[in-house]
């Protein structure tokens, strides 16, 4: 899949994930998960800095039910 951009690493990218085990494949999933979960929670405490860690979690969560290829 591209999208019309340049990737001069790409080749690279992928070089690098065939040499991991399937295991550290795995791990730097769950890592990427994790930090695209910090980054979305940092956006919405940005969007609403007065909002307590309780409600924050509330939040959280209610965007989360709506994502459409949410599989838990």
């Amino acid at each position: 899949m591209t999208c019309g951009k340049p990737r001069p690493n790409h080749a690279v990218y992928l070089r690098v994930l065939r040499s991991m085990t399937p295991e550290q494949r795995l791990r730097k999933a769950f890592e990427l998960g994790s930090s695209a979960r910090a980054l979305f929670e940092h956006g919405l405490r940005q969007r609403f800095p007065g909002l307590g860690d309780t409600e924050l979690g509330r939040l959280v969560r209610a965007r989360l039910d709506r994502c459409h290829n949410r599989n838990y």
